[in-house]
């Protein structure tokens, strides 16, 4: 891990960030964001009320990986929690020590904003993610389960009385 180094995105690197964003799409073989997706990330991420915060990191000048985040709340523990949405590190520099590294700056950035803790999810079959985040102390929790509402199904129960 030489001359690593990890920052804040800005608008300037919406291109950037939507390039790791296809990436990690293609590495959990799904789609990602058609050209309006890209166009609404630019506006959620850098316009008037950003709706996420993006680390980027470097290696030598070269982009490795990132981790976009946003704030929730815990009315439990009555503290703000950081989520991780992603966190990708190109496959060729896994194991180099770059996932690990953004994850201590989100640490950081999660014990700096008061946060009670640190969420995000995995997919069932990324084991070598699982392992990786249980190195690092993480609780892979198996009680709580996902629920959605997407397309059609929101815009229904939105009109419903």
């Amino acid at each position: 891990m030489s001359d690593l180094h990890i920052r804040r995105a800005g608008p300037e690197d919406a291109d950037l960030v939507i390039r790791f964003i296809h990436a990690l799409a293609e590495y959990e073989k799904l789609e990602g964001p058609d050209s309006e997706g890209e166009e609404r990330i630019r506006t959620y991420g850098w316009g008037e009320r950003p709706h996420f915060e993006c680390l980027l990191a470097f290696e030598e000048g070269m982009p490795v990986g990132f981790a976009l985040y946003f704030y929730q709340f815990s009315t439990f523990a009555a503290r703000p929690t950081l989520y991780l949405e992603d966190l990708f590190v190109y496959p060729d520099k896994r194991g180099g020590g770059y996932g690990k590294a953004l994850l201590v700056a989100l640490a950081r950035e999660a014990v700096s904003q008061e946060c009670g803790r640190m969420d995000w999810m995995v997919l069932d079959w990324n084991e070598p993610a699982k392992e990786f985040y249980r190195s690092l102390g993480a609780d892979v929790m198996k009680e709580w389960e996902l629920c959605r509402l997407s397309g059609q199904a929101l815009v229904d129960v939105a009109a419903s009385d």
